[in-house]
């Protein structure tokens, strides 16, 4: 007989929206699980290396996103150097390192990720991957989790889907968007003697970038996965073997990190019960949770609306982070961690507070909760301030 665990929350995904679901629905008083298949937190900022804290600011002296992302951002300089610029608010149409971000060690967020749900306390379960569900009527009501301890049931009111891959929404045949990805290698590396630069954490470590733009991925199979990954580790080696040859060595620059998972930035996201795409930026949502800028230029601020987090045939599954319903241009903006961040609070808010009888009150619920902890909502107040 399978075993079974009751809870109020379940989070799928322990990335940086997981993360923030997982502590929001715990503030508000859920009994909270968040299972996460690697024994590490926060997916493609740590486990994929990319470890840059995109801003969270318009790059004209204007922060838009705050609340559990703001304080993301102070808790991943903790642990290990990472520098805000000081004077990102009398910057205007700044460059991406002129604005409210940081470059960050991707082990110390890791530890600070953990500390950030266990102060809370959210149940972790590491090591734990979701190979099925239970579904009521339009109701998710219970997951099949397996791990050491062998396949067990988890069962919950309310699910929040931050797994990056729509796992939980393809489960449920909710249909999703398939996003392009390239071949792209971000890792870390040693390399002595070189001076503070662009988006070095100390002068030793590098961020050491390749990629291959010709070289796409569309709903990436199995065979895809490993695909990426031995490709990207041969681009690594054929680079040492090349600077081996020339002036360096290898106790002078070396490999000090290579990522433990594929760097997909666009894999699945939920077609919500809204959606935004392309030309929506500066745009007025009566349902906004939030605000994220544009991480690539000055300028564009993006209200996020409740229904991008909707299911529209689930109603007690939230979408969070990359999982959210967003396509295009807008995707660019959703897959980075501050819309994560953004995304991930109101979700675990929505989670906490779901009622099937009072489902139509949620947003106003969720969106009170974020103003309460200190989002600003709507573009033009956040340009005022």
């Amino acid at each position: 007989m399978t075993q079974q665990y009751q809870y109020d929350v379940i989070v799928a995904g322990g990335g940086i929206a997981g993360v923030n679901a997982a502590v929001a629905a715990a503030k508000k008083g859920a009994k909270t699980l968040l299972l996460e298949k690697s024994c590490n937190l926060g997916g493609l900022a740590t486990s994929g290396l990319i470890n840059i804290f995109l801003p969270l600011c318009d790059g004209n002296g204007h922060q838009v996103t705050f609340g559990l992302t703001e304080e993301l951002l102070k808790r991943s300089m903790i642990y290990g150097p990472g520098k805000v610029p000081s004077d990102w608010m009398e910057k205007r149409d700044a460059s991406e390192v002129e604005r409210l971000r940081c470059v960050f060690s991707p082990a110390s967020m890791i530890l600070a990720l953990e500390e950030f749900l266990l102060e809370n306390n959210v149940e972790i379960w590491y090591d734990s991957l979701i190979t099925g569900m239970e579904k009521e009527g339009n109701r998710i009501k219970s997951l099949y989790v397996e791990n050491t301890d062998g396949r067990v049931e988890v069962t919950a009111n309310a699910f929040v889907d931050s797994t990056g891959t729509a796992l939980l929404a393809k489960l449920v045949k909710e249909e999703v968007s398939y996003g392009k990805n390239v071949l792209s290698l971000w890792a870390l590396e040693y390399e002595g003697s070189c001076q503070y630069g662009r988006d070095r954490m100390v002068p030793d470590v590098n961020m050491l970038t390749r990629g291959n733009a010709e070289r796409t991925f569309i709903n990436p199979t199995a065979k895809d996965v490993t695909s990426y990954m031995v490709e990207t580790r041969t681009m690594m080696r054929k680079f040492y073997k090349e600077q081996y040859a020339g002036s360096s060595d290898r106790f002078t620059r070396w490999p000090l990190f290579i990522a433990a998972m594929p760097q997909f930035r666009k894999i699945a996201a939920l077609k919500g019960k809204g959606e935004i795409s392309d030309n929506m930026n500066n745009t007025y949502f009566a349902d906004s949770i939030g605000l994220v800028s544009d991480w690539r230029k000055s300028g564009p601020v993006w209200e996020i609306p409740f229904s991008t987090l909707e299911a529209p045939h689930t109603e007690n599954l939230f979408a969070s982070g990359r999982c959210i319903s967003s396509v295009g241009d807008a995707w660019e903006i959703t897959r980075c961690i501050p819309s994560a961040g953004l995304t991930g609070e109101a979700a675990g808010y929505a989670a906490a507070l779901y009622k099937a009888e009072e489902r139509n009150l949620l947003c106003g619920k969720v969106q009170s909760c974020m103003e309460e902890n200190g989002n600003i909502l709507h573009w033009e107040e956040a340009l005022k301030a």
